[in-house]
C-alpha cells in the first residue's frame, strides 16, 4: 500500500502561511538547506495538490527561472506525476498532472491502494488538515523555521479532536531551521 507523506514549512509559532497567505519567508535559502532540497526532491513519489498550491507552483516550476535557480528541484517537479484536487478546475496544464473531483478522502484512499510510488503533499495545508481528520497521513515531515508570524493558517485548522503523532527522526540545519518527522502514534 502507498503511503501518503507531508513535506511542510511553519514558523516557530505554528503557522504555514503567514495573515496575507505569504509564505516566501519558508524559501531562504542557504548552501545546506539547497543541497537538502535538491536531494529530497528526486523525482520519486507522486504530489497530492489542492488548487491553491496547484495554480502556485505551475506557474513557477516549468518556467526558465526555477530551472535556474533550482534545476534539480525544478526537473524533479516537472517530472513527478501530479494529482490535484479540486472542486473548481475545470482542466489543468502542468505535465502529468492528473484533475481530480469529487470526495477528497475517498480519492486518497483509492491512490493509496493503487500500485505506484509514495503519495507526497507539499504545502496544500487543506488537503493536510482533511487528511489528518480523516486518518490519511502516514507521514509528516514538518520544517520548523526560526521565526513568529504572530497570525496566519495553521496546517491543522479544521482538525476537531487530538490526533497524537510520535517522533521519529531530527534534523537541524545551519540556517536554524529543524526537521521534524513524524507518524500517527
Amino acid at each position: 500500500m502507498r503511503r501518503v507523506r507531508v513535506f511542510d514549512n511553519v514558523s516557530l509559532d505554528g503557522f504555514f502561511t503567514d495573515a496575507r497567505n505569504d509564505m516566501s519567508w519558508a524559501h531562504e535559502h542557504d548552501e545546506e538547506w539547497n543541497a537538502f532540497v535538491s536531494g529530497n526532491a528526486s523525482g520519486h513519489g507522486e504530489l497530492l495538490l489542492g488548487r491553491v498550491t496547484y495554480e502556485m507552483m505551475a506557474a513557477f516550476w516549468p518556467t526558465p527561472q526555477a530551472a535556474e535557480m533550482l534545476p534539480a528541484v525544478a526537473a524533479g517537479m516537472n517530472a513527478m506525476p501530479k494529482t490535484v484536487f479540486s472542486r473548481t478546475l475545470d482542466s489543468v496544464s502542468w505535465k502529468n498532472t492528473t484533475l481530480v473531483k469529487g470526495d477528497l478522502a475517498r480519492g486518497v484512499r483509492r491512490l493509496k491502494e493503487q500500485t505506484g510510488p509514495d503519495l507526497v503533499i507539499l504545502g496544500s495545508g487543506s488537503l493536510v488538515s482533511q487528511l489528518t481528520e480523516a486518518r490519511l497521513i502516514d507521514e509528516y515531515q514538518i520544517v520548523v523555521h526560526p521565526l513568529v508570524l504572530g497570525s496566519g493558517r495553521t496546517l491543522f485548522e479544521t482538525v476537531e479532536g487530538r490526533v497524537s503523532l510520535a517522533l521519529t527522526k531530527t534534523r537541524a540545519f545551519k540556517n536554524g531551521s529543524v526537521l521534524l518527522w513524524y507518524e500517527p502514534a
